[in-house]
């Protein structure tokens, strides 16, 4: 794996991604989810480089990517230009797109305005954005699952109740209970949970990954658009931010095949979690797909 670093010419910022597998292979693009940067898809890099390019981005305002200081800087459609100006600077007009939690949420989105540029979606554990809209208005359980989203609206506040006590709230959310990586997984190791708080500790470093979530109710798109590339997600059981049962209804907005699997006793952190069945589930769907095509 190698770090690289490329710049939109639309936005003028500097992205930093990791590669991994030769150049000219068909591209799988991951986008990772909160609080997480490229190093999350570790797993998936090693495993699918044999048969695809393979680069994981920090995202806007995340790790060594570039972080524009204003708020107004992180709404969606920034960030799905971002992705699709990557795409071209990368030198290819198609991909795998691959999103996971927020990842997921912009993944969902590009598929939904670039349809032409993404040949199969995979979202990990995190539903339609016109079903999670929808469903979290109209089910109580799920607002207290996102009390987060509306937390991080606050200005600066969330940053100083993140950081405090030696970044504690932070290592809980991998770690503590509710949320930990499952039992039957492998887990994270103490080296794996210093690579995030390292990232996450640097000055400003909390600002613009919160700035995307400060940007989420005034410019969501809530028309119930479709997606119409076969598509995969996967989810995590246990996962305590998001109810199962959206992803069940996410399948009224995928206009192709549709594939979903829920993990039992697997958590929010999927592909860190069960790496091994994560993977195999997307070889499966990807050569599916390719046997299909012949």
């Amino acid at each position: 794996m190698v770090c690289h670093c490329l710049f939109s010419q639309d936005s003028g910022l500097r992205f930093h991604y990791v590669a991994a597998g030769e150049r000219g292979k068909p591209l799988m693009l991951l986008l990772h989810g909160f609080p997480e940067f490229w190093y999350s898809w570790r797993h998936q890099m090693r495993e699918f480089k044999s048969e695809y390019r393979v680069v994981a981005l920090d995202l806007r305002g995340y790790g060594e990517t570039d972080a524009p200081a204003h708020r107004e800087n992180y709404k969606l459609d920034c960030l799905i230009t971002d992705i699709k100006d990557i795409l071209e600077c990368l030198g290819y007009s198609k991909c795998v797109l691959i999103g996971h939690d927020w990842g997921g949420m912009i993944a969902w989105l590009v598929a939904i305005c670039y349809p032409e540029m993404v040949t199969k979606l995979i979202v990990v554990n995190f539903p339609h954005p016109s079903v999670f809209t929808e469903y979290i208005v109209q089910h109580p359980s799920q607002m207290i699952k996102s009390a987060n989203y509306y937390f991080f609206q606050m200005p600066w506040f969330p940053e100083l109740i993140f950081s405090i006590n030696d970044f504690k709230v932070l290592k809980n959310i991998f770690t503590s209970h509710s949320s930990r990586i499952g039992k039957k997984s492998c887990g994270l190791t103490t080296e794996d949970i210093e690579a995030y708080l390292y990232v996450f500790s640097q000055p400003g470093a909390l600002t613009g990954p919160i700035n995307h979530y400060r940007n989420l109710f005034s410019c969501l798109p809530l028309q119930h658009h479709e997606v119409t590339m076969p598509t995969l997600l996967v989810w995590g059981e246990k996962d305590p931010f998001m109810e199962v049962e959206m992803a069940e209804i996410t399948r009224i907005y995928v206009k192709n095949q549709f594939r979903l699997t829920v993990l039992s006793e697997a958590s929010h952190w999927l592909q860190e979690d069960q790496p091994d069945i994560v993977n195999k589930l997307i070889w499966t769907f990807l050569k599916e797909e390719s046997r299909k095509r012949e």
